[in-house]
């Protein structure tokens, strides 16, 4: 009897590590997407020659979320990965380190004009988003 509630509870314990899943941000696909969307999205704020691709940015978000349904996730997991503040902030950094390493500088709008032209020009995830006026 005890053997088998031992081997029942080992079951169960390892049945549920390994359906743990880990936290969306740690699904690259799912995280660096939003991130190309973020940056995109802060380019067409402000260079005023591009604009942003809205159907296509909608798209990529409803693929984004399907992946990570796809995953596992519930739709409260989703929406709670992003609208926490936390990972907002987390995902602002990251898009800021992106861009200053790609020669964009807050305030000048012209730094922003030209990494959106790189981005559209490479067809990058960012510049499949955007379009030159």
């Amino acid at each position: 009897m005890r053997l088998t509630l031992t081997l029942a509870l080992t079951a169960a314990l390892l049945g549920g590590a390994a359906a743990a899943k880990p936290p969306l941000r740690e699904i690259a696909v799912v995280d660096d997407g939003i991130m190309a969307v973020g940056i995109a999205d802060e380019i067409r704020n402000n260079c005023d020659r591009i604009e942003a691709r809205m159907i296509t940015a909608i798209m990529r978000l409803q693929g984004l979320k399907s992946e990570a349904r796809s995953q596992g996730y519930s739709e409260k997991e989703i929406e709670d990965y992003v609208t926490s503040k936390a990972e907002k902030a987390r995902m602002r950094q990251r898009g800021e380190a992106y861009m200053q390493a790609n020669g964009v500088t807050s305030g000048d709008k012209s730094s922003y004009c030209r990494l959106g032209k790189q981005e559209i020009a490479r067809g990058s995830a960012i510049g499949s988003l955007l379009k030159a006026r």
